[in-house]
């Protein structure tokens, strides 16, 4: 496969939206991890901390040890792994059990120490955007010009970072759909990802299982009966020129992802 780089989710928590509590075991965490790399995953995104909405905080201490021994034994057994973190203790914790890549749903403004850590692990720093933490994140969810507003304020964490002295080249936007944002917006900004790449860094898009993605299933019907619609926005993503999508379904993305290339060389 040629394309975008797929991220698979791996929730090392009771609580998370799609499949809490089914990895939240060492054991059955490591398994899934080999099982997404085995499916196609070019790296596998450890999370401890659910950031569905209402999801309340979890302590650094517990999401240290939720992360770190998965995050061990996936490096060990040659997965490239990136931590899913808003705290910099644990960031840099990853970083010393080997991952490659920090993903913060907060872009630094979480934690005033993740820029410093961010500098020192000097790992490629993937930053989405945020207005605030899951418990109260949809109220903060009012635009002048979504498309506009999301790349600005971008571009105001872009300037913090550069001053802190991460390296604009290890750094990653992601428009955080779903994090203070309607069906409305999270459509807006699809629809619109080249405005969002003309501030110079590479895009992730994470859509997966989202609940605006539940039009496209069954009334009533369980995240995962959102897969479909996943594959096909990512597919659209990639066509966009995503660098990376991350996603619970990591076959039907591959293939998704496969499609989109052949269309493509087809254009050369």
């Amino acid at each position: 496969m040629t394309g975008p780089l797929v991220m698979g989710i791996l929730n090392v928590t009771p609580d998370s939206f799609s499949d809490g509590g089914q990895f939240a075991g060492l054991e059955q965490a490591v398994a899934r991890g080999l099982e997404l790399r085995a499916q196609g995953a070019d790296v596998v995104d450890v999370g401890g901390e659910s950031t569905r909405p209402g999801a309340g905080r979890v302590p650094a201490e517990e999401e240290l040890d939720r992360v770190i021994p998965v995050i061990s034994e996936l490096v060990a057994a040659g997965v490239t792994v990136s931590v899913d973190t808003m705290n910099a203790a644990t960031a840099l914790a990853a970083a010393d059990a080997g991952a490659s890549i920090i993903n913060d749903v907060s872009g630094g403004l979480a934690d005033p120490a993740m820029y410093t850590a961010v500098v020192d692990t000097g790992l490629t720093y993937v930053a989405m955007h945020w207005r605030g933490f899951s418990t109260d994140m949809q109220q903060l969810a009012s635009y002048g010009d979504v498309v506009a507003d999301v790349r600005n304020e971008l571009k105001t964490r872009l300037a913090e970072m550069t001053v802190t002295g991460i390296d604009p080249q290890k750094v990653v936007l992601d428009p955080g759909l779903g994090f203070a944002k309607t069906a409305e917006h999270n459509w807006k900004l699809l629809a619109h990802l080249d405005e969002l790449a003309s501030l110079g860094h590479p895009l992730l898009i994470g859509a997966s299982r989202k609940s605006f993605l539940a039009q496209f299933a069954a009334d009533g019907a369980p995240p995962p009966a959102r897969d479909e619609a996943s594959a096909i926005v990512a597919a659209l993503a990639a066509h966009a020129g995503a660098w990376g999508v991350r996603v619970h379904d990591v076959p039907a993305t591959v293939l998704a992802m496969d499609v989109v290339s052949a269309w493509q060389n087809g254009r050369q």
